[in-house]
């Protein structure tokens, strides 16, 4: 018999790359919704979720009695991350490597964006205003990056390359190699707040770092720093960040993840001073949903042949772990 093979956020076959691929060799079911989830996840052996933010899979879990392997497309799995799927024996992938580069381009945009003044220039220009200033040297600036997975592993490249000092913050302390100068451990966070201009937040969301960011850590940090968030909104306290903004605590910030996405119309940030908002897009990028597919067919051949899959995630951790982090 074919493996039944579940598509979670997309309903035809053409909605994800290649997909046609597996027309001959699987039954493909699709779900959109928490009632089409659980009737596809009957008797399925796999499901590939597509919709990375979508939180139906809990309450669709108990029609799940079949499933051996769930691929998240997405970097963060926090969304599949409820305890049935954690106790499970369901092996959990996910699209680890495809927004590595994408996401660090785009933080080191952000902060070519602040050291550059792009913003006022473009307010400067659309009043037809000449306004002359100087601005801010992006090389030999200090920036820290909270999380040491591949993204951040990537953008710790990156700001190097640009000429930027580059520390980061992980579980433990240890050697940064040729991504970080060093390594700190994340209760030393506090203590070296203070020493950053760039705070660039791109840890995974798990039951420890939930709010990780709140009113002591923006107090921490030097007044003319800047605040960069491209790993989950839940991360950090926004009233908090609101809060700093305004009251001149910190000199900026740049977000590209929120609470609750889209962001309302009615959220303070929108209208926070010195504050850049972005729709949850520093990781796509034209064609990374063919990147994604490719990935995921990898993994499938596999699956089928019963070897290891890439990009498993740490159920207890909620990420893929690397060596040392």
């Amino acid at each position: 018999m074919k493996p039944v093979l579940v598509i979670q956020g997309a309903q035809r076959i053409d909605e994800v790359p290649r997909l046609k691929e597996l027309s001959e060799q699987a039954e493909l079911r699709f779900a959109t919704s928490t009632d089409e989830l659980r009737a596809a996840l009957a008797g399925a052996d796999a499901m590939l979720g597509w919709n990375f933010r979508a939180d139906s899979l809990r309450a669709a879990w108990d029609s799940a009695g079949d499933l051996r392997w769930i691929h998240w497309a997405g970097a963060g799995v926090d969304a599949a991350m409820f305890p049935e799927l954690v106790a499970s024996e369901v092996q959990l992938t996910n699209a680890r490597g495809i927004f590595d580069t994408p996401i660090a381009e785009w933080v080191l945009g952000m902060i070519i964006c602040f050291a550059k003044q792009i913003p006022q220039t473009l307010e400067y220009q659309s009043k037809a205003e000449w306004k002359h200033r100087l601005t801010e040297s992006v090389a030999g600036k200090r920036a820290l990056v909270v999380g040491v997975g591949s993204i951040g592993r990537a953008i710790g490249r990156l700001l190097q390359a640009a000429g930027m000092e580059v520390d980061a913050i992980g579980r433990s302390a240890r050697e940064g190699g040729r991504d970080f100068s060093h390594i700190h451990a994340v209760n030393e966070l506090h203590s070296h707040l203070p020493d950053a201009d760039y705070v660039v937040l791109i840890t995974p969301l798990t039951a420890q770092t939930r709010n990780l960011f709140g009113a002591a850590e923006f107090a921490a940090m030097a007044a003319p720093a800047r605040f960069i968030n491209v790993g989950r909104g839940a991360l950090v306290v926004e009233d908090a960040l609101v809060a700093a903004l305004n009251d001149g605590q910190i000199a900026g910030a740049a977000l590209d993840v929120f609470v609750e996405e889209p962001l309302p119309q009615e959220n303070p940030l929108w209208r926070t001073p010195n504050c850049l908002v972005s729709p949850h897009m520093s990781g796509d990028y034209i064609e990374f949903e063919t990147a994604m597919a490719d990935q995921f067919m990898a993994n499938w051949v596999h699956y089928l042949a019963g070897e290891p899959l890439n990009n498993i995630v740490d159920k207890k951790l909620g990420f893929v772990p690397s060596a040392g982090v």
